[in-house]
């Protein structure tokens, strides 16, 4: 006899570092689809050497259990128990969503990944966040374990690049303002105009749904919010919206090319409410010694900044630029398209050859500087300029490539080449 129909059980994964504002997406969704059902994860019991599983429907929890660590990593026992969760659920039957709620640090695109691999359809991905906190986690360089919030011994993200990229990631973001626990109904003061601009200039392409206030925490949702849904109009349509959001279908492999450094989907320019977002596009390489020197002040300058960028001596190597919290990343993306052989370009994906082809010069080929710096009172004069002195000068360009291999390679150490 045949297993179930796996695609005929739709899952929807909502997550976020913002954990109150994750919940109430959560509780919203229960209301609104009613039958749906929740399953949850709770990492923060790994250091007892298991991880609390949970599935919950509109009424309370339905099963609770542990899995055990695998290889001494939370998410990984996570990964090996979620895709046999979900067969029960589909085995069982009648279930019209499944959501899998993610713990505060897990992201989303490996789950996404996960569900799809197992043979299940992921209809939406929903990162909840709380407006007035995108610029504190933004700002936030310490790492997940000092927190308590790291998912594996060797866990070494930051709270700053963690939540950039649960933000980054899904095309759906929830807009939850938690309420002061002293005082309900003030909802979040910190929440105002250059914070919501600060989100839409982060991830401009997003759907972004208000669902109101969220739970102070620790708080189970409201009576009316489980049974009826939204208490208003206003809020029972933008519910309505969250539903659809979560079950209007998810490609998570064009999620994945717009989150890889060749072919990101970069914000656009912007400058509004004291927000501003740079876009800085050059076709001459940076000079190793200079950029290095730079690095500080460039990873300051701006609450998050991404993109790739071409340095003089690794002509081959196309380098992603990864910063938030005043950290920086910089790594290895893969070669760029112009330093592969004709035969290797039918191996690389439509959505890359794309990429390249709207960059592509006719000395360098894809090859250039494409780098995004997003915040609040951005300097950007000041931050051109100190980008422009980084690149080669006209004479150290005409110089040509031999003479760029003999640059110093001061981003050998930093790269671990």
């Amino acid at each position: 006899m045949s297993g179930p129909d796996r695609r005929a059980l739709p899952v929807a994964i909502v997550g976020g570092l913002h954990a109150d504002a994750r919940r109430a997406a959560v509780a919203r969704l229960l209301a609104d689809v009613p039958g749906s059902v929740v399953l949850h994860h709770d990492l923060a019991t790994a250091t007892a050497g298991t991880v609390v599983r949970t599935v919950r429907d509109a009424t309370g929890i339905l099963s609770a259990g542990e899995a055990p660590l695998v290889n001494d990593c939370a998410c990984c026992a996570l990964r090996e128990d979620l895709v046999p969760e979900l067969e029960r659920l589909a085995d069982a039957g009648g279930t019209p969503l499944a959501v899998v709620e993610l713990w505060d640090s897990v992201e989303p695109k490996a789950m996404a990944e996960v569900v799809t691999a197992g043979g299940f359809t992921v209809t939406g991905v929903i990162t909840a966040v709380d407006p007035a906190l995108v610029l504190p986690y933004l700002g936030n360089g310490d790492d997940l374990a000092e927190g308590g919030l790291a998912a594996a011994a060797t866990d070494r993200r930051t709270v700053a690049d963690t939540f950039a990229r649960q933000l980054e990631y899904a095309p759906v973001l929830a807009l939850v303002e938690t309420p002061d626990p002293l005082d309900p109904l003030a909802g979040s003061p910190g929440a105002d105009d250059e914070d919501r601009e600060l989100l839409a200039q982060l991830h401009p392409t997003a759907r972004r749904v208000p669902i109101g206030h969220g739970a102070p925490a620790g708080a189970p949702p409201a009576p009316s919010d489980v049974t009826r849904g939204a208490s208003s109009p206003a809020s029972s349509a933008a519910s309505s919206e969250l539903a659809r959001a979560a079950l209007a279908g998810f490609d998570v492999e064009a999620a994945a090319a717009a989150q890889h450094p060749a072919c990101a989907l970069l914000p656009a320019e912007a400058d509004a409410h004291g927000v501003a977002t740079l876009v800085w596009h050059r076709r001459r390489p940076f000079h190793p010694e200079r950029l290095y020197a730079a690095l500080e002040d460039l990873t300051c300058a701006a609450a998050r900044s991404r993109g790739r960028f071409w340095l003089a001596g690794k002509g081959d190597t196309l380098l992603h630029w990864d910063a938030a919290g005043g950290a920086l990343c910089v790594e290895s993306a893969g070669p760029w398209l112009a330093s592969l052989p004709d035969a290797a370009w039918e191996l690389v994906p439509p959505v890359r050859r794309a990429a390249a082809a709207l960059d592509w010069h006719p000395e360098h080929g894809d090859r250039c500087q494409h780098l995004v710096f997003t915040s609040p009172g951005l300097d950007c004069e000041g931050l051109e300029r100190l980008l422009e002195s980084c690149l080669l000068t006209d004479a150290e360009y005409a110089a040509g490539q031999a003479a760029w291999e003999r640059l110093p390679p001061a981003f050998d150490t930093l790269l671990e080449v």
